[in-house]
């Protein structure tokens, strides 16, 4: 880190309660390591939004496998974007369901057009797209 800048702030005595609970259970250290966090946060979002930063990010999706073609379609979209998908994980959740978790990195933009691709394919039950930043520039 740079240097430290010590700042105050006003706040809501209910605010501050509730804060310091939520502190609490998250196990941050001190209210300034929470700050420090929610601030991260609303950059990493604000970069997301403007689609041109490197980031990183996990899709996560729910299908029958005994849905037609489903698994080639899904493969195929994989394909089409080797560069972008680094890694894959398959699991059998019982005898008719899959969980396919598929780890993806590039520009943030086409990151989640990727996303949005593999969750809306037909016969995916459900689909998460979690992102986050690379983390070359947070502090």
């Amino acid at each position: 880190m740079a240097g430290i800048t010590r700042f105050g702030i006003s706040i809501d005595d209910d605010l501050l309660t509730d804060f310091d609970s939520l502190i609490g259970r998250k196990g941050y250290a001190n209210r300034s390591e929470a700050i420090r966090d929610l601030i991260r946060e609303s950059l990493v979002r604000e970069r997301w939004d403007l689609g041109t930063e490197e980031a990183v990010g996990t899709v996560t999706l729910v299908y029958g496998h005994d849905t037609r073609d489903l698994d080639n379609r899904l493969n195929e979209l994989q394909h089409e974007h080797y560069r972008e998908i680094v890694s894959a994980l398959h699991v059998h959740l019982d005898a008719h369901h899959c969980l396919e978790i598929l780890v993806l990195r590039g520009k943030a933009s086409i990151l989640k057009k990727i996303a949005d691709r593999l969750i809306g394919t037909k016969g995916v039950k459900h689909g998460t797209f979690s992102a986050t930043a690379e983390g070359k520039s947070l502090k």
